[in-house]
């Protein structure tokens, strides 16, 4: 097993959180196969619709809630809305933390890779796109989100044991890839 962190070892149930971009997807794809443990995609999985079409909020809460039951996964995707039902079932959780510069260069090479083709993570029928709003999110993530997420991590018990991950280069090193 590549991964070195000791909580990780025995985590049976982990987060992979960060700003779009920044590799969230590819780290814990990498982790799934490395720890033995279900990938669950929140856009493609709980969010997203065929079109692009999001689900009911109610729909998302009923399906990440049965999806935590689970005594196995780890799942990638920040979703503040459903921290609270996800955090309190989590054993471990993962920041990529990388600079807005990265995230961007994340995003929009991502979307010159897949342009007009679904990504792994996302379901049939979104087919991949960016739009101003998804710039402008990630511009001001560590503004606005960051400062939510830490909150939600220290209400949660994670303030101190989160591993956070600064660059690409170091999560593949994480990922022993």
């Amino acid at each position: 097993m590549p991964v070195d962190e000791p909580m990780l070892r025995h985590a049976r149930r982990i987060l992979v959180i960060g700003c779009p971009g920044g590799g969230k997807s590819v780290l814990a794809r990498a982790l799934s196969t490395s720890l033995d443990l279900p990938y669950i995609s929140m856009d493609r999985d709980f969010y997203w619709l065929p079109g692009w079409r999001k689900r009911d909020r109610s729909d998302i809460d009923r399906l990440i809630a049965k999806a935590v039951a689970e005594e196995r996964w780890i799942m990638d995707g920040t979703g503040l809305s459903s921290f609270h039902l996800r955090l309190p079932r989590a054993d471990a959780v993962i920041w990529l933390r990388l600079s807005r510069y990265a995230c961007l260069y994340g995003a929009v090479s991502r979307t010159f890779r897949y342009f007009g083709r679904n990504r792994p993570e996302l379901p049939a029928g979104c087919p991949e796109r960016l739009s101003l709003d998804a710039l402008a999110y990630i511009w001001n993530f560590e503004r606005d989100a960051a400062p939510l997420i830490e909150a939600a991590l220290q209400d949660h018990g994670f303030a101190n044991s989160t591993v956070i991950i600064r660059s690409r280069k170091a999560a593949s090193r994480f990922a022993g890839v």
